[in-house]
């Protein structure tokens, strides 16, 4: 049987996430993702993930304790960050620096704690450095996510750190999309865990996977203000262009995910003309796919509203794909350590067709 990309194959079993495409819903270890989102901060349902419980408050606390201890970067990272080239993108220095981090290659809960603690300050610590702005050291006073926001921007506003979380929160794990699969494929070679992130991190890079708000906000940017949304839209459709932030792979309906980031934008006590324009946008552009395409189910996904949270924290465009994985580190970790458990390398077919 041949399947381009292996769509449709099922190649693993697991118990960290279902997806239901049909109804848009997304589950993590049998939990609805707009139950957690609500009840559960970052650490909570990071530790979920990996555990498959919630902690007791000790526990969290323990959990809490070890991603601060583990915040700081060593020297020799920060020398590589400063040896390159300025022009190098944030996910091309992330791929750098997290293949130079010497940890042992198990894939277990140390270095999975390690990995997601450290992601977040190879962000901040590169972007302030090529802003020509001083480094900010990690707070051991701050949770994961405000902590993350401190050392970009140097203060702690706790209605963005909420609104933050819950992008990291409902990105953490989907399933096994490509750059999980990369991590998975190369931890079923019995690689080490440092060398299966790396590979998630390249596949991530890629614009058909990880880099799909920026193109949101380009679109938006285009737009400029309601009255230009159906000419824009049309123009692009009629040109065989698509239009990001629109569709996806597996939900046929609406995505539980832009759904619930949509929920939390409009809890903001003042929404910016920009916010107003996206949610316009979002309605024009849902009738006009259904006019052009009416076989197809089309609807905002996860990038969509995700540019719109980066964008009313002011997260410069630069970073998103980079936040993205220091949200997806978790499922990595996670899914990385289920194949160990019990491997089978990964040997898929293929099929000739030369002469």
């Amino acid at each position: 049987m041949f399947q381009p990309g292996l769509k449709g194959v099922t190649a693993i079993e697991t118990v960290l996430s279902q997806i239901d495409g049909e109804k848009g819903s997304l589950v993590y270890r049998g939990i609805p993702i707009e139950k957690i989102v609500k009840q559960y901060s970052f650490e909570e349902t990071a530790f979920y993930l990996l555990k498959g419980t919630f902690p007791d408050r000790y526990t969290l606390a323990t959990f809490q304790d070890n991603l601060k201890t583990n915040r700081k970067l060593p020297a020799y990272v920060k020398q590589i960050i400063d040896l390159l080239p300025k022009e190098q993108a944030m996910m091309d220095v992330l791929r750098t620096t997290i293949s130079s981090l010497t940890r042992n290659e198990t894939a277990n809960l140390d270095n999975a704690i390690h990995l997601i603690a450290i992601i977040p300050t190879i962000i901040a610590y590169r972007y302030r450095k090529s802003a020509g702005m001083s480094e900010i050291e990690p707070s051991m006073d701050l949770d994961h996510v405000e902590n993350f926001l401190y050392m970009l921007t140097g203060s702690v506003n706790k209605n963005q750190a909420k609104l933050l979380e819950s992008y990291l929160i409902m990105t953490m794990e989907h399933g096994l999309n490509a750059s999980t699969f990369a991590a998975r494929v190369t931890i079923s070679t019995q690689s080490d865990i440092i060398s299966a992130v790396t590979s998630a991190i390249g596949t991530m890079k890629g614009p058909l996977h990880g880099g799909a708000p920026s193109g949101v906000i380009n679109l938006l940017e285009e737009i400029k203000t309601k009255d230009r949304i159906s000419e824009i839209i049309h123009k692009k459709l009629d040109n065989k262009e698509r239009i990001m932030g629109f569709g996806h792979r597996v939900y046929k309906t609406t995505d539980p995910r832009a759904e619930g980031l949509k929920a939390k934008i409009l809890e903001l006590d003042e929404l910016p003309d920009w916010v107003d324009l996206a949610l316009e946008t979002e309605k024009e552009t849902i009738n006009i796919l259904k006019e052009y395409k009416p076989d197809q189910r089309l609807y905002t996904n996860v990038e969509y509203y995700a540019a719109a949270i980066m964008k009313s924290l002011d997260i410069d465009p630069a970073l998103f794909t980079a936040i993205f994985s220091a949200s997806r580190i978790v499922g990595w970790c996670t899914h990385a350590m289920e194949q160990a458990s019990n491997n089978t390398i990964f040997r898929p077919g293929a099929k000739y067709i030369g002469k």
